[in-house]
């Protein structure tokens, strides 16, 4: 397996995308899986790179990025030096993202079978990832890990919702930067003026491609009754739920150790149990 890391392409705005590829090395064409990240996320989160180089050792080449506006930049990936790239991101960006990079898996030289690209998904981009998958026809296959079923409840309504208007930006706080994190309020302004794309539910039935839908039945961030209203949404959808596990799988940033946590490691041989059909 060979692994390269930190290639860049432009994404919106100009702004990078930074990707690593896993490469199996062990034919001319291998299936493919795009790993795309949740919010506040970045590609080398947690255990993530133990994920994609398990993928990659079971013969799939495996693509893991950064959104072009999730705060970091080429020379900084992990942490948030671009905060006003991150207020400035919403849906449409990574929906326009997440395009860019399949359309540079497909017109790469990279050693991919076409007919086998998979996208998966964490958190947030469960839903990114469901709606491409829902009219993207190059996409054969979509895991959602931990996948929200809904944006527009989690945009704060009433007096909130105007506070935020008035001032034009929010402030969340990262847990482990300590940063104030703004979100401007383009980021609902775009939603509305997109809403019929971005629900996530209506495009889950629109969906023509196998769907496995992987949650933890102790997520406290995103409920379980989101996986069962994808599940309903699609009923050919497959669901793989993982006893006791946590949003990210029982990772932590940063993973220090070489080996994938239990919960995550079940992730990875339901993906393959479901890739492998």
């Amino acid at each position: 397996m060979k692994v390269t890391r930190n290639l860049s392409v432009l994404g919106e705005n100009d702004r990078p995308l930074v990707y690593d590829v896993f490469d199996p090395q062990v034919s001319d064409k291998h299936p493919v899986i795009l790993f795309c990240h949740g919010f506040k996320g970045f590609k080398d989160w947690g255990a993530w790179d133990l994920m994609c180089s398990a993928f990659a050792k079971a013969g799939y080449l495996t693509i893991k990025f950064n959104y072009s506006h999730n705060g970091g930049t080429l020379k900084q990936p992990i942490d948030f030096p671009d905060l006003e790239a991150f207020g400035n991101n919403n849906y449409s960006i990574e929906l326009r993202d997440t395009t860019r990079m399949l359309d540079l898996i497909t017109s790469s030289n990279l050693p991919i079978d076409r007919d086998h690209i998979t996208i998966m998904g964490h958190s947030r981009a469960g839903g990114i990832t469901t709606i491409t998958a829902a009219k993207d026809k190059r996409i054969k296959k979509l895991i959602t890990l931990a996948g929200v079923a809904d944006y527009k409840s989690r945009f704060p309504s009433g007096t909130e919702l105007k506070d935020w208007e008035n001032k034009g930006v929010m402030y969340i706080k990262n847990g482990r930067t300590l940063q104030e994190m703004p979100l401007y309020y383009q980021f609902y302004q775009d939603f509305i003026a997109h809403e019929n794309e971005l629900t996530i539910l209506d495009q889950a039935t629109r969906l023509n491609c196998p769907h496995l839908i992987i949650h933890g039945t102790l997520d406290p961030t995103v409920s379980i009754n989101e996986a069962y209203r994808l599940k309903q949404a699609n009923s050919l959808a497959e669901m793989a739920l993982i006893n006791g596990a946590n949003h990210v799988f029982g990772a932590v940033h940063p993973w220090n150790r070489s080996n994938l946590p239990n919960d995550l490691q079940r992730v990875v041989q339901c993906s393959l149990n479901f890739l492998n059909k």
